[in-house]
């Protein structure tokens, strides 16, 4: 392999990391993150939302690079506005957790090992004593949405890095794999105030709010900017 393309690889491997804390990709894995109560198991809705994020990316890209053809403008930013959409979505849906749910702790045994685990009162009294597990199908989900929005600006950067569909593609996957490491590390690291607060239902319902409030209000930001700031509404009227 030439000197030139493993600097080209390493160029987007780094690009790739610094690619997965973008503000929108962040709150997005968050809001999955701040109900997980394990460390690995935030860990991995990264690692899943790296892996629709990437996937995305390179069946677009493959697409786009076989056909020699460009994403319309219109379509490109539709995409972008998409993923507001999805961030108000997923803030909503915390802030419904939030209201619902009157969080306890209590103690649980299995077997000899006795540990604390939270239940949940609804409406009506009945307790729900099931482990909350975290959705890795909506991490994938959330990744394929953002790999849609960024697959337009990912070919540009590609076709002006490389010189062939099979460097463009391998471009990719290296940039994949840098989000991937990128956001196992950040969705395990921003997951550690919500396991702090294990013992603290209050507190850690408190969290899931704030979550659910900065999900929504970015959202509604961002797709003003998209839709208003950038023209997209003019757009789709024209």
């Amino acid at each position: 392999m030439e000197v030139g393309l493993i600097s080209v690889l390493a160029f987007g491997f780094l690009l790739g990391m610094k690619h997965a804390i973008e503000p929108d990709h962040v709150i997005a894995v968050s809001t999955i993150a701040s109900q997980s109560k394990k460390f690995w198991r935030a860990g991995l809705a990264g690692v899943f939302w790296g892996i629709g994020h990437t996937a995305t990316l390179f069946a677009v890209g493959l697409v786009l690079l076989l056909l020699k053809g460009e994403m319309p403008e219109t379509l490109a930013m539709t995409l972008e506005f998409a993923v507001g959409v999805m961030l108000v979505y997923l803030g909503v849906n915390a802030l419904r957790k939030f209201r619902r749910q009157q969080v306890h702790a209590h103690l649980h045994a299995h077997g000899e090992v006795v540990h604390s685990h939270f239940h949940s009162h609804e409406q009506g009294g009945e307790h729900d004593h099931s482990h909350h597990r975290i959705s890795y199908l909506k991490s994938v989900l959330i990744g394929f949405v953002h790999g849609l929005a960024g697959s337009a600006a990912m070919m540009l950067l590609t076709l002006e890095t490389v010189d062939s569909i099979g460097q463009a593609l391998l471009f990719i996957l290296i940039f994949g794999l840098g989000t991937i490491l990128s956001m196992l590390l950040f969705t395990a690291a921003i997951s550690v105030p919500f396991l702090m607060a294990a013992t603290k239902p209050s507190f850690h319902n408190m969290l899931l709010g704030v979550t659910g409030v900065i999900s929504a209000v970015f959202g509604l930001y961002y797709m003003y900017g998209i839709g208003v700031t950038d023209g997209l509404f003019k757009l789709w009227v024209s």
